[in-house]
């Protein structure tokens, strides 16, 4: 088993090199060939994704799997329709690979360039929902990334159908190697690749907590991800009335079954009684089941009595948990402590209390008036995401396009040594380089 996943990683690892150096064009190319074998090979994809979903309805009814992570495995009609949309939106994003973002000239003839580069091989663990095997491979592909996949056994027909058309698309195309995109499909595979830590540079876990919390404690190689999506939505005592519903509203129950749905709701309390009968009457409508604390109870008639238990819950699904708050502090400090720093969200019309609210909550996404379930790679403009990220270092948020690029320096000289500088005959410049020649910079040796 080692042998082999460690073929896969070496594999990936050479594709990885050979993609950093391709164009865009040879990039946007394959992508373009992986879009038109998903079409090609369409009714295979589909049918077992049927399959699969049928599998899945079976351990629903068996209370083997929950409602929330079946719904996830759709791939049917509009979504697959999404799913090539998707290929397309990243077909036309901006290369992030090559890009200058600080250029110095140490002296004379003696130039410093940080450059955007790919950062590898990436393994990605995710669960349920298919259409990230696509995304992830095509953002891949932009990048110059080669990605290990591994998707639930929820999918496994599914996964491997869309695995088998990407790769026959990349294999397709001059300059791009299908063995830039690979799967496996077992939990002995991935233990043996979170082993692989000379070849492969990054995990991203997309999935539960206990999944994310089980990569990050069985591997030496860096992990980006997060584990629950605990968002809540904080309504001000100076918030407008339908803002406040709307923001709730959609926050919850636009679709329950995701990460960057709310799971808790803080009401001020000065507020409560001007805001929460709208809110109450919009849940009810849609059927959100409240779980509230004594002060909000009476707004809620049926509510049964929340727990703390209940604020430190992912429930993906129509359940919220209500609490009522003193102040914007206590309900900061409530967000931080009980939060997963995913994203959170307040409803005011105190432009003062939003900057305060957004300075001080410690996540990754913080809105002002606007839903939650904004917090997404699509939304956001990134071309879909490979994962959300909690963490503080490298990529935070969203991780699209910009995330999967990491930078080298390259220094551009004429047979200097650091000698004459070390020894006083000369100085540093450490000059910024702004155009070069009146035109955009462009990196290379130059006459000193």
């Amino acid at each position: 088993m080692t042998q082999q996943i460690e073929s896969i990683a070496r594999r990936a690892r050479a594709a990885a090199l050979e993609l950093a150096a391709a164009s865009t064009e040879v990039k946007n190319s394959a992508l373009g060939a992986v879009r038109r074998a998903l079409v090609r090979h369409s009714d295979d994809i589909l049918a077992a994704n049927v399959a699969d979903k049928k599998d899945a309805s079976t351990l629903v009814e068996a209370g083997a799997m929950s409602q929330a992570l079946a719904k996830r495995l759709d791939l049917q009609g509009s979504k697959f329709d999404a799913v090539l949309a998707g290929i397309d939106d990243v077909m036309r994003l901006p290369d992030p690979v090559g890009r200058i973002d600080s250029a110095v000239r140490l002296d004379d003839g003696l130039e410093l360039y940080r450059v955007s580069c790919p950062i590898g091989v990436l393994g990605i663990i995710f669960e349920a929902r298919p259409d990230a095997a696509v995304q992830i491979s095509t953002l891949a592909l932009k990048s110059a990334n080669a990605v290990i996949l591994k998707g639930g056994r929820e999918a496994e027909r599914t996964n491997r159908a869309l695995v088998d058309a990407i790769r026959e698309g990349i294999g397709e195309t001059d300059g791009a190697p299908e063995d830039a995109v690979q799967l496996i499909s077992t939990r002995e595979e991935v233990r043996a690749m979170l082993d692989l830590d000379r070849w492969i540079d990054l995990i991203i876990p997309r999935g539960s907590n206990e999944l994310v919390r089980s990569i990050k404690d069985s591997t030496r190689i860096p992990v980006l991800g997060h584990a629950d999506g605990i968002c809540a939505v904080y309504i001000d005592d100076k918030a407008d009335v339908d803002k406040a519903a709307t923001v709730a509203l959609d926050s919850k129950a636009q679709y329950p079954a995701v990460c960057n749905a709310a799971e808790t709701l803080l009401v001020h309390r000065d507020g409560m009684e001007r805001i929460l009968p709208e809110v109450a009457k919009r849940f009810r409508e849609a059927g959100v089941e409240v779980r509230a604390d004594t002060a909000s109870k009476p707004f809620f008639p049926g509510a049964k009595a929340v727990t703390e238990e209940d604020f430190r819950t992912e429930f993906l699904d129509l359940i919220i948990a209500v609490k009522t708050v003193g102040s914007t502090e206590e309900a900061i400090e409530h967000i931080n402590s009980h939060g997963s720093h995913h994203t959170d969200a307040i409803v005011t019309e105190d432009s003062e209390t939003a900057e305060y609210f957004l300075s001080r909550v410690d996540s990754a996404g913080v809105f002002h008036n606007a839903s939650t379930r904004f917090a997404d790679g699509f939304r956001y403009g990134l071309g879909a995401e490979v994962g959300v990220s909690t963490n503080k270092t490298h990529a935070r948020g969203p991780v699209g396009l910009d995330g999967l690029v990491i930078y080298k320096y390259r220094l551009y000289g004429h047979g200097q040594g650091v000698a004459e500088y070390g020894s006083g005959l000369k100085s540093f410049r450490h000059e910024t380089i702004g155009h070069l020649g009146g035109g955009p910079l462009s990196p290379g040796p130059r006459e000193p």
